[in-house]
């Protein structure tokens, strides 16, 4: 009897967990079309909390006058420029189709190469031998893979619906995690330390620190190169400068800088015969491009006072491994890691001897031992 009632509870036990797992799923698959805005949304309160706490002080304590700040923050600094930014992409990509799949491509005469002292002349030469020996059919070959790289991009912007559907849930959510941020807050620490007690509790308040950290560091620091390297491109007269502003804020966020975008726009214009603002784009380049050498350090320390290779190893790392939502993942998995380690070790004193008398008195116990069996 009491066999049976084992082979009972083990069969109740087993379809307890089915069922358990079964729910998971069905939960699962009911809120996956809202997890991606959800995690954003998640993102920008852990990172903007302490900006909406100081609103709510100055606005009388009322959190309604806050969230309503915070909303319109959000509207004007992140969701209405993005739409617009993605929404002037894809106008402008049209004629950058067109004229890369028109088979128009020609190269220049490169008539300034005369202006250079000593050697000028001799390039001028040596680039009009290689036109005349073939380059036009380089040019030719290499139009197609030109065409076929901007309908890749054109391509990826037709998700345009989705990805504005996904800042709309993130700024619902946000308006709500705002609302109810303390509740919610308060109960993931209540988890985490119902899941591994203090240290639970630890991990959750190490891993807002991070995200906060990459919120000021990371991606604060991507916009201002950006911005500044989009109004360099426009005041120099690059033409349909916001894809190359996208492309840099992208390369900033990689950890990449906006050289890779900057550079060839320089080469651009010395190459089509402008060379005072190509002269000017290259200063300004120069400054653009070490600007995140003193602009990051600073605005990571004030998120979080952890390591700033931690941070960007991570950064690089998450993108890699989970797409855009990796950018901040990939931080926060290795600074609650590093946190817990590092706790983890201290818990236990350093040792205190010289390292030659540890290995004098290993030798000599090695020694001992050698003896011993040696007798035996």
């Amino acid at each position: 009897m009491r066999k049976l009632q084992q082979e009972m509870d083990l069969t109740q036990i087993l379809f307890s967990l089915m069922f358990i797992l079964l729910m998971i799923v069905a939960c699962f698959w009911v809120v996956q079309p809202f997890i991606l805005g959800f995690a954003w949304a998640s993102m920008v309160v852990i990172a903007t909390w302490p900006l909406m706490l100081k609103l709510q002080a100055l606005l009388w304590g009322r959190r309604t006058l806050a969230i309503i700040a915070m909303t319109l923050i959000l509207l004007l600094l992140f969701i209405i420029p993005v739409a617009l930014l993605v929404n002037s992409l894809i106008d402008n990509v049209g004629p950058l189709v067109a004229w890369a799949t028109s088979g128009n491509l020609h190269p220049p005469q490169l008539n300034w190469l005369h202006q250079i002292p000593l050697v000028g002349s001799k390039l001028y030469t040596s680039y009009h031998l290689l036109l005349d020996g073939g380059g036009s059919a380089l040019m030719a070959k290499v139009q197609p893979y030109v065409g076929r790289t901007t309908g890749f991009f054109v391509a990826q912007a037709g998700h345009f619906g989705r990805f504005l559907l996904h800042l709309g849930l993130m700024l619902l959510f946000s308006i709500l995690l705002f609302w109810r941020g303390e509740q919610v807050g308060n109960g993931i620490r209540h988890f985490a330390f119902r899941l591994a007690s203090r240290r639970g509790d630890a991990a959750v308040l190490l891993a807002s620190q991070a995200i906060r950290a990459v919120a000021l560091g990371v991606v604060v620091t991507a916009l201002v190169q950006g911005v500044l390297g989009g109004i360099g491109l426009a005041i120099s007269g690059i033409p349909y400068a916001t894809l190359p502003t996208v492309l840099m804020i992208l390369f900033c966020l990689v950890q990449a800088g906006p050289l890779p975008v900057l550079i060839p726009a320089v080469i651009w214009l010395y190459w089509s015969g402008d060379t005072t603002w190509g002269t000017v784009l290259l200063v300004w380049s120069c400054v653009v491009g070490t600007l995140d050498n003193v602009l990051r350090p600073v605005l990571i320390r004030m998120g979080a006072d952890l390591p700033m290779i931690l941070i960007l190893s991570g950064v690089i790392g998450g993108l890699v491994a989970f797409g855009m939502i990796g950018l901040f993942i990939g931080p926060v998995v290795l600074a609650v890691s590093y946190r817990l380690v590092s706790v983890w070790m201290h818990e236990a004193p350093m040792p205190d001897e010289d390292p030659e008398d540890v290995v004098e008195e290993l030798a000599e116990h090695e020694e001992e031992v050698t003896q011993t069996n040696s007798e035996h």
